[in-house]
């Protein structure tokens, strides 16, 4: 089976009358500033290509003006592209006709917007089904999947209040349901958390991994926040200047960054909630018993630490999904790596 949901080719995206002709010469090397200044065109993507995995989250960060918010709306067609292709299940979205994006985009793909996007004279329940609307689904049905995913985000009983009457993290967990009402495969997020305070916007992290773990819907997540991509993201990508300068998974990029303008990002993480405990483990070898408690593979050190600490002890081991041994670590291995992580691949 395809782990691969959304894959990328060859994107480009050129703001300005003669995109099209003018793509040939950025493929042979024209930069960013030479288009501007000769053709007054901007580059808004660059060769993009990218592999998103299914029923996992994609995170594409960059500063302003990256080219990320443009990424994300290439995918449901809300910019058409200059060149190159985007497939779906096989089929290639820029290629589709008028008819078949209209389906697409209300059957197979629900965007969260950053500020919102609510409609300020519905209810929360009429905002929620707006959607189901669009799909023509019966009152009944419209109603009862509203109701459930109100519930499932924690609104329940703010069915029949106006957005106005809600703060902002409320809000945007009306989008999310609204979003997720639909059963879209495919998720979109730009930007979904940025306007919140801090506080909510963890709150809100914290209740899009929750549901995750149990929808695994293919979600693209739109984010300027190194914390907040290395936190929900299985894949990240990150922009500068419409092209990506390194993707990977978050421990990937953290630990072997591609170059300054990477390592300028990511020298300030708290490396102990990224290193998973396979990294840094000593092999076990077979005349070895366990050592302390049991961590599984996939454990972030800081977890490990804490569960060492807990059981007052100086190491652990750690266990495969079978609960088969298959290394071990020490407090003072998960202290150096915070300190100085270990330049060699996961094991």
């Amino acid at each position: 089976m395809d782990d691969v949901a959304i894959r990328i080719r060859s994107l480009y995206k050129i703001f300005g009358s003669e995109d099209r002709r003018l793509v040939e010469e950025v493929k042979a090397g024209m930069t960013k500033a030479e288009l501007m200044e000769k053709h007054q065109h901007v580059l808004g993507l660059k060769d993009i290509n990218i592999d998103m995995p299914k029923g996992g989250i994609q995170v594409v960060m960059g500063l302003s003006g990256s080219g990320k918010s443009t990424l994300i709306r290439h995918i449901n067609r809300l910019i058409e592209p200059t060149s190159g292709e985007i497939l779906i299940g096989g089929e290639d979205v820029l290629a589709m006709s008028a008819l078949r994006l209209r389906d697409f985009r209300r059957n197979k793909i629900s965007m969260v917007f950053q500020r919102f996007a609510l409609l300020p004279h519905k209810t929360i329940i009429d905002n929620v089904t707006y959607g189901l609307t669009i799909q023509g689904k019966g009152e009944a049905e419209k109603r009862a999947a509203a109701k459930r995913w109100i519930d499932r985000v924690g609104l329940s009983g703010y069915e029949d209040r106006y957005p106005t009457a809600l703060s902002g993290g409320m809000q945007q967990r009306v989008g999310l349901a609204r979003a997720l009402a639909t059963d879209a495969d495919i998720l979109l997020m730009d930007e979904a958390f940025s306007a919140l305070d801090p506080l909510i916007r963890s709150d809100m992290q914290s209740v899009l991994l929750g549901l995750q773990e149990e929808l695994h819907k293919t979600i693209v997540f739109i984010t300027h926040d190194l914390d907040e991509a290395l936190r929900i993201g299985n894949r990240i990508a990150i922009l500068r200047d419409g092209e990506i300068v390194q993707q990977g998974t978050g421990e990937e990029i953290v630990l072997r960054p591609a170059d300054g303008y990477i390592a300028s990002f990511v020298r300030e993480v708290n490396r102990g909630r990224v290193i998973q405990v396979q990294t840094i483990m000593e092999p076990t070898t077979s005349q070895e018993g366990p050592r302390g408690p049991a961590v599984a593979r996939g454990t972030i050190i800081e977890e490990a630490a804490r569960t060492m600490t807990d059981c007052c002890s100086q190491s652990a081991h750690v266990v495969n999904g079978s609960g088969v041994a298959i290394g071990h670590l020490t407090l003072q291995g998960i202290m150096t790596a915070m300190v100085n992580p270990p330049d060699r691949p996961a094991a």
